[in-house]
């Protein structure tokens, strides 16, 4: 298992840590198997989206918090009952398998860590089994 950190900039965001997430899994000595991207956070979480044209991740989070809005009379008095629900929705995990010792990913494809509550740093678990 490895854990990094990264540091986050915006109150929501999506960040492109297919590089670091690889790197974890090539120091793993894995070739073929299964990869687990976990991010220990409620207001934060973890997906697989498209990577290369920096319009999708900012269409994806324009349509989320649409869809669950920062500011709608929830009960959660610490102000940020927002990004609990989009990380409720989107998930703390992940699988993707692994093949010839990297993440089998299709070709426009990256593992996002989704911000919701930031700026903050925070944590990526990676766990690499055999198989």
């Amino acid at each position: 298992m490895t854990e990094f950190e990264i540091n986050t900039s915006r109150q929501a965001q999506l960040l492109d840590i297919t590089v670091q997430v690889n790197d974890a899994v090539r120091r793993s000595g894995v070739e073929r198997g299964l990869c687990n991207i976990y991010v220990p956070h409620t207001t934060a979480a973890v997906i697989v989206a498209e990577n290369w044209d920096p319009d999708v991740t900012h269409d994806l989070l324009a349509h989320l918090q649409k869809l669950v809005p920062r500011e709608a009379g929830y009960r959660h008095a610490e102000g940020n009952a927002q990004a609990h629900i989009l990380s409720a929705m989107l998930g703390s995990s992940l699988n993707v398998p692994v093949e010839d010792g990297k993440l089998r990913l299709g070709r426009w494809q990256g593992v996002m860590f989704a911000e919701f509550d930031g700026p903050r740093r925070r944590s990526v678990v990676v766990s690499v089994q055999a198989g």
